[in-house]
């Protein structure tokens, strides 16, 4: 099956298991995608007792034989309640007490009813290999992957396979603020989060920031996301180098479209008086803005 032809309900799924939440503060944790890994076994060996899930000594050994692999990483000890209780975030299940009743905390989660459109996706081996294999791909270091790949059956795949099964249910807005984060993580440090036209800073105590990390050669019309291709800016800054209305000389120096707007204002913050200044370079010269990408902003916006 490929991607053109994977089924609605299969990449709605599919696009929930390539964005499990768990704390980044202690890494990728395996609890989860390990338990779904699990969940596919016990689907393929039609152990699933209907729409129930049960949290048995079944589970409990083959959650223990796929936390081996990670083990190494993961120095505590298997425990499946973990997972079991709180994938009810991704709404796969929803666990609950012996009495039936919605479990309120892990300890007292000894079944869980399937969501009724999972478990007809659970039930199809096609979306169980979709499943294993972006799981496998998305959640998991290298030198595990080849083990979990054996573990479930499927063929290792190479590099770029993988690579690509790890990002390939991510829907759009996920992959666009993976993108975008990893940009501003790299761009915004290299100008220490300060405007490179007007030098403002302002970095509150929570961490965030006024600055954006703006694309020279915009993103949407083919600009990469190599740091060099970025620069700090102010939102308003931004929003005029967006629009044409100043861009940056091959030697780092301001230059306003003048004839193109009036403005008011204090003259301190009057993008005209601007002209003629000298971008603020970043921290390291090797996140100086590209030249291609500078003389494709002039071009678009007929500086040169």
């Amino acid at each position: 099956m490929n991607e053109g032809s994977t089924p609605p309900e299969f990449t709605r799924w599919l696009n929930v298991l390539s964005n499990l939440r768990y704390d980044p503060a202690s890494g990728v944790a395996p609890h989860k995608p390990l338990l779904l890994l699990v969940v596919c076994d016990l689907a393929e060996g039609g152990k699933l007792d209907g729409a129930i899930l049960r949290r048995d000594g079944d589970m409990a050994f083959r959650f223990s034989a796929f936390w081996r692999i990670v083990a190494e990483r993961r120095r505590t000890r298997p425990d499946a309640k973990l997972p079991f209780f709180h994938l009810r975030t991704e709404g796969v299940w929803t666990p609950l007490e012996a009495d039936g009743r919605p479990a309120q905390d892990r300890s007292h989660a000894v079944t869980a009813r399937l969501d009724a459109s999972f478990r007809l996706c659970l039930n199809d081996a096609a979306f169980r290999t979709l499943a294993r294999r972006t799981l496998i791909a998305r959640y998991f270091e290298p030198g595990e992957r080849a083990e979990l790949y054996s573990l479930v059956g499927l063929d290792v795949p190479s590099d770029d396979i993988a690579t690509a099964d790890a990002t390939r249910f991510l829907g759009p807005n996920e992959l666009q603020s993976k993108r975008d984060a990893k940009f501003s993580v790299r761009v915004l440090p290299a100008y220490n989060y300060t405007c490179a036209l007007t030098r403002y800073r302002m970095m509150s105590e929570d961490g965030t920031t006024s600055v954006d990390a703006a694309h020279i050669h915009q993103f949407s019309r083919g600009g990469s996301s190599d740091p060099t291709n970025g620069i700090a800016l102010s939102k308003t800054a931004h929003w005029l180098f967006d629009h044409g209305f100043w861009s940056i000389t091959a030697d780092l120096r301001i230059v306003v479209a003048e004839s193109r707007f009036e403005e008011a204002g204090e003259e301190a913050f009057l993008l005209k008086k601007m002209a003629g200044r000298g971008l603020l370079r970043p921290v390291n010269d090797k996140y100086l803005p590209d030249q291609q990408c500078l003389a494709w902003h002039r071009r678009r916006h007929k500086f040169d």
